[in-house]
């Protein structure tokens, strides 16, 4: 029988605050998600406090595993400074930074993932413009060039990557307290979308999303890896920012349509990358054009050309052009993407295309894992 929200809740009072307090009574714990056997809640509490509950958390994650029905949990820690507090100093003749900027500046003490020799993020000022459909296209694409290649969906308001590579199953645990990505097509897979159901709302701060995603770089066993790729939440907020600042990203990869009102925010995405020393890897225009299965009349129904054109003004690379075409989005609702199902089509060869480039900006630049290798 699947452990519930209530029974969850009901052990957590045997968890005590370094106050004392039963951990539900304190006003930290955030909505329990429950079901299906799988469980995930966060604490959040003032950023003076971490270091002192970081054992409630592991008592709490402790105490919910062993609970009957319990197969898989995940308890995040977050922290929040508290209003009123001093803001970090800016930088000299600057505006003050905002909280996700000063959250943890990149360098040499960001900690990387064990085994894994390179993330890409592919990211979008803006939903809706097919980004989780390219990300899970280019992972593909980078696997059918040699490359071990690995794919977290880091969506957690929206996670994609269940219904696009229909995946149903969910992760197993390692010693009971690390998770086992999914494997499909070659690729190693993880989502919150596994640990919740597909209808359950997300109703999570900025700071808490960050914890969770941090667990599933940090708590899943990748193995050895060339390539990761983070399919990242649509827009430049709180969360975006901190995601690239926290995670020693190689690069990243911004997906718009060509109309102008997608460019506007795909420029946001690059400056975002920029602001944080992220290199821009390029742009890959979806949407580019639509040809017509009936006819083979080709219409330009969002525009032609505007990331292309917008690549070149920025200075970043053009990586390629996606049509919008019926096999493609039917592949995708399917599970079935068409890298893999339809190696030999057009499409696949588009991705395939663009994953090349990719590769090929990660080895110019001297940021490319050491153990890929070009064939001729």
């Amino acid at each position: 029988m699947a452990v519930t929200k209530e029974q969850v809740l009901v052990g957590l009072e045997g968890v005590k605050s370094p106050e004392g307090t039963t951990l539900p009574r304190t006003g930290k714990l955030s909505e329990v998600v429950a079901g299906d056997g799988k469980v995930f809640f966060s604490i959040t509490v003032d950023a003076a406090q971490v270091e002192a509950w970081e054992g409630v958390r592991k008592r709490a994650e402790e105490v919910v595993r062993a609970l009957p029905g319990v197969t898989s949990v995940l308890v995040a820690l977050t922290a929040e400074r508290k209003a009123g507090t001093a803001p970090a100093r800016a930088p000299q003749g600057g505006a003050p930074a905002p909280a996700a900027a000063r959250a943890a500046p990149r360098g040499e003490a960001m900690q990387g993932v064990p085994g894994v020799e390179a993330i890409i993020a592919v990211a979008s000022g803006k939903g809706g413009v097919g980004k989780s459909t390219t990300a899970v296209n280019l992972a593909l694409g980078l696997s059918a060039l040699g490359l071990k290649t690995g794919i977290l969906d880091a969506d957690i308001y929206g996670p994609s990557l269940p219904r696009l590579l229909a995946i149903k199953e969910k992760p197993q645990t390692i010693g009971g307290t690390r998770l086992k990505p999914i494997t499909r097509y070659g690729l190693s897979v993880m989502s919150i979308g596994f640990l919740i159901d597909e209808e359950t709302p997300m109703i999570w701060r900025g700071p808490m999303v960050i914890s969770a995603l941090t667990q599933m770089l940090r708590e899943v066993e990748w193995g050895t890896l060339d390539v990761m790729v983070v399919d990242m939440p649509p827009g430049t907020g709180d969360a975006q920012l901190t995601m690239a600042q926290q995670v020693p990203l190689k690069g990243a990869v911004i997906v718009s349509t060509p109309q102008d009102l997608a460019l506007i925010d795909a420029r946001r995405g690059i400056a975002m990358f920029k602001r944080v020393n992220v290199p821009v890897l390029g742009i890959v225009e979806n949407m580019s054009y639509f040809l017509c299965p009936e006819c083979g009349t080709r219409s330009d129904i969002f525009s032609h050309g505007g990331a292309r054109h917008e690549a070149e003004r920025l200075g970043v690379p053009f990586l390629g052009e996606v049509p919008l075409h019926m096999t493609i989005r039917e592949k995708s609702d399917a599970g079935l993407p068409v890298v893999a199902t339809e190696p030999d089509g057009p499409h696949a060869k588009i991705y395939r295309d663009i994953a090349a480039n990719v590769r090929d900006q990660l080895k110019g630049a001297g940021r490319a894992p050491p153990r890929i290798v070009i064939e001729p």
